[in-house]
């Protein structure tokens, strides 16, 4: 399956993975979402996420959300 990756204007720090390349079935309160990425069915998802827990998410609930963490800035 590929995995599309959303961002929410929303929330900034809000993403999400779908199924779809229009995300459909993305939470309607975070919209407008933008998809900024996909990942092919050979590939591994961003930041180590567990791609057997996304699938799982998206047959189940149609999505996965996920939150970017903050960036630290070094001094």
């Amino acid at each position: 399956m590929k995995i599309y990756i959303f961002k929410s204007d929303a929330n900034s720090d809000l993403r999400a993975f779908a199924g779809d390349l229009k995300g459909i079935k993305l939470p309607e309160q975070f919209r407008p979402w933008h998809a900024i990425g996909v990942i092919a069915e050979n590939r591994d998802p961003p930041h180590k996420l567990p791609r057997a827990e996304i699938e799982r998410a998206i047959d189940l609930h149609g999505f996965q959300l996920w939150r970017k963490k903050p960036q630290v800035k070094s001094d």
